[in-house]
């Protein structure tokens, strides 16, 4: 599971040491050397697990998509964006926080204002 592209589809084989990553940030992390580029690209499909070849050189939009089970798996990627949130304790464990709106305060229900209700009654 890559952290860098969130909605990766595949996996690629790295020439240089012949390992799978989802990006090439993944294998600057882990690997000590550079990587190298090459034109021939080993991909293997998230979806259905099957690894096919494409060269780069002759990329076209049909190749675009996985021979095997059609997985468009050129996307414009998702990157993990930095959020602000509320720091507390779990909800799950204490709901205090969180406000709901079907419970109310206790209200008087009658059929005139309890305001105004002496004066009426005298």
């Amino acid at each position: 599971m890559c952290k860098h592209i969130l909605n990766a589809q595949v996996a690629i084989r790295s020439p240089c040491c012949r390992k799978w990553f989802d990006c090439a940030e993944c294998h600057q992390e882990t690997a000590d050397h550079p990587l190298l580029q090459s034109f021939e690209m080993t991909f293997a499909c998230k979806k259905c697990k099957k690894c096919f070849r494409k060269d780069a050189r002759e990329f076209e939009e049909s190749d675009e998509y996985c021979p095997h089970c059609d997985n468009h798996f050129v996307l414009e990627a998702v990157t993990p964006k930095p959020s602000l949130q509320v720091e507390g304790e779990d909800v799950r464990v204490d709901p205090r926080m969180l406000k709901d709106d079907r419970v109310q305060g206790e209200e008087q229900r009658s059929i005139f204002n309890v305001k105004d209700a002496a004066d009426r009654l005298g």
